[in-house]
C-alpha cells in the first residue's frame, strides 16, 4: 500500500528539484548572454548620478522582500495550525501537534 505522506513528500522533492534545475539553467544562460553582450558592446563612461549612493542595492531589496514573505508565510502557517487545533474537536482528529 502506498503511504500518502511519503508519496506527497517525494512529489514535493521532485518538484523542488525540477525548479532548482530550471533556475540553474536560467542563471547559466544569463551568464553566457551577459558575457556575449559584454564582449560586443563598447565601454561606456561611468555616469555619476546624484543620490545614486542612497538607493538600496538590488540584493537588499530582494532579501527584504523574501524576508517579509518568509515572515508572512510563517504567520499564515501558525494561523492555519491554530484554526485546525480549534476545529479539532469537531473533526474527530483530536490534538495532533
Amino acid at each position: 500500500m502506498i503511504d500518502i505522506s511519503t508519496a506527497g513528500h517525494d512529489l514535493q522533492d521532485e518538484i523542488l528539484k525540477l525548479i532548482r534545475t530550471s533556475q540553474d539553467a536560467v542563471v547559466d544562460a544569463l551568464q553566457s548572454w551577459t558575457a556575449t553582450v559584454q564582449s560586443v558592446t563598447p565601454d561606456f563612461p561611468k555616469v555619476n548620478l546624484p543620490y545614486v549612493e542612497q538607493l538600496p542595492k538590488p540584493e537588499t531589496l530582494v532579501n527584504g522582500a523574501y524576508g517579509f514573505a518568509e515572515q508572512l508565510l510563517s504567520a499564515q502557517r501558525k494561523f492555519a495550525n491554530d484554526v485546525l487545533q480549534v476545529a479539532a474537536p469537531f473533526t474527530g482528529q483530536g490534538d495532533q501537534s
